[in-house]
């Protein structure tokens, strides 16, 4: 037998116990034959006794532990050869047992909990040398799920979806957070500097359009001759007042700018705590989000950034794939850092996996019934008597002296009732 058998040492270990039920045996016939050469008495007929009680034992066990694998002798008696005759019904009865009494919920609970599958996470998502790699991974798969965006029933889908999605009270509470982080940083001031900046820019291209159309407008209400006199100073002075209020704005400390901020922190106040009033913005958002040049306008968009992001994620070194990597780092720090986070992950996936169990259960069963099904006669005998094989040789030998005590017993007891008895 070649070293790199791995099952050497169980032929080796069945070897050895056969041939010591076997010269068991032996000795028990041994000993029959050789107690018919001693002079008639009682101690040689006990002998005789247990020696032959041994031997039919013996011979008794050795018959059942054959019959499990072969033909005794060859002969093909009866219910003999089971494993071998019956491998497909024992296949599938072994699938079911281990799919039903071992590959069960709880001790799949518990083996997931030994796992500690956030820790798994955490060491793997921690290290760069295997993070990378799933960040490139992660980026190769990009295109196709981009693509799957662009399906035509994907895109009617996200177009129902996304006003809905945006557009209820929950929509309004989140341009409220949005805005509220916006005046907590001054940037609704920056935003304000920003409209009249443009502002004061429009009217300063379009200023002599605009004195135009105002003194047109005075002629057409107070006739030539007063648009002829004052519709210019008018226009003048329109604007003049126009750009004098645009400019009592500017300062960051002017009333406007103070009324303007209240008004936004008022605004803000209302969509979180009214429900009604951030009804009234989710629903004007759906509106806005579902208007065909908005839905248009944010398709275009996306296929401008659809075909930058696929470029990128096609380099390695990328941007894409460095913000997958520092994602994946982060949450492999929060795995470590957040106690909530690791637990949710631990719910999820156990709650994953036994969704998953009963189908797996059954494909579990299938598969040890088609693996046993499929060995051939010799291997499924082979494998299963090398595994069990050394056990029932302990029945072989327990049977021959069992046997060769209980006959000895039997017969001093006979013997002592009835007196000289023949066995």
């Amino acid at each position: 037998m070649s070293q790199t058998d791995p099952d050497a040492e169980a032929r080796r270990a069945l070897t050895r116990h056969r041939a010591l039920a076997t010269c068991l045996l032996v000795l028990m016939g041994a000993l029959t034959l050789g107690s018919y050469a001693l002079p008639p008495g009682y101690w040689p007929d006990l002998l005789q006794a247990a020696a032959k009680a041994g031997f039919v034992g013996g011979i008794a066990d050795w018959f059942a532990v054959t019959a499990l694998f072969r033909h005794p002798l060859g002969i093909p008696i009866p219910h003999t050869a089971i494993i071998p005759r019956q491998k497909e019904r024992l296949g599938r009865a072994l699938g079911r047992f281990v799919a039903t009494h071992v590959f069960t919920g709880g001790e799949v609970a518990k083996i997931l909990t030994r796992l500690d599958v956030p820790r798994i996470l955490h060491r793997f998502l921690a290290d760069p040398a295997a993070a990378h790699p799933a960040a490139v991974a992660l980026a190769g798969m990009l295109p196709r799920l981009l693509a799957t965006v662009e399906d035509g029933r994907a895109r009617r889908l996200v177009a129902r979806l996304v006003p809905r999605l945006v557009g209820g009270a929950g929509g309004g509470r989140v341009v409220a957070r949005a805005l509220h982080s916006l005046v907590e940083g001054g940037r609704h001031q920056e935003v304000f500097g920003f409209v009249l900046g443009q502002l004061k820019t429009l009217l300063a291209s379009r200023e002599e359009a605009l004195q135009t159309a105002i003194a047109e407008r005075v002629r057409e209400q107070g006739g030539r001759l007063v648009g002829w006199a004052i519709g210019a100073s008018v226009a003048r002075r329109v604007l003049g007042v126009v750009h004098a209020e645009l400019d009592k704005m500017s300062p960051d400390g002017s009333e406007l700018r103070a009324a303007f901020d209240e008004w936004v922190r008022r605004e803000i106040t209302r969509m979180e705590e009214d429900p009604a009033r951030a009804a009234e913005i989710g629903a004007a958002i759906r509106r806005v989000v579902a208007h065909e040049t908005v839905q248009a306008w944010l398709w275009d968009v996306w296929a401008r950034l659809r075909v930058a992001l696929e470029a990128d994620a096609a380099q390695p070194n990328g941007r894409t794939v460095a913000y997958l990597e520092q994602a994946l780092g982060n949450l492999g720090a929060m795995l470590e850092e957040d106690p909530a986070l690791r637990a949710r992950v631990d719910a999820g996936v156990e709650g994953l996996v036994l969704s998953l169990l009963p189908s797996a259960q059954g494909q579990l069963s299938d598969f040890i019934a088609h693996v046993v099904a499929s060995w051939d006669t010799r291997t499924i005998t082979e494998r299963l008597e090398l595994r069990v094989g050394k056990d029932l040789q302990y029945v072989r030998v327990n049977g021959t002296l069992v046997g060769f005590l209980v006959g000895g017993a039997l017969f001093a007891v006979l013997e002592a009732v009835f007196g000289r008895v023949a066995f």
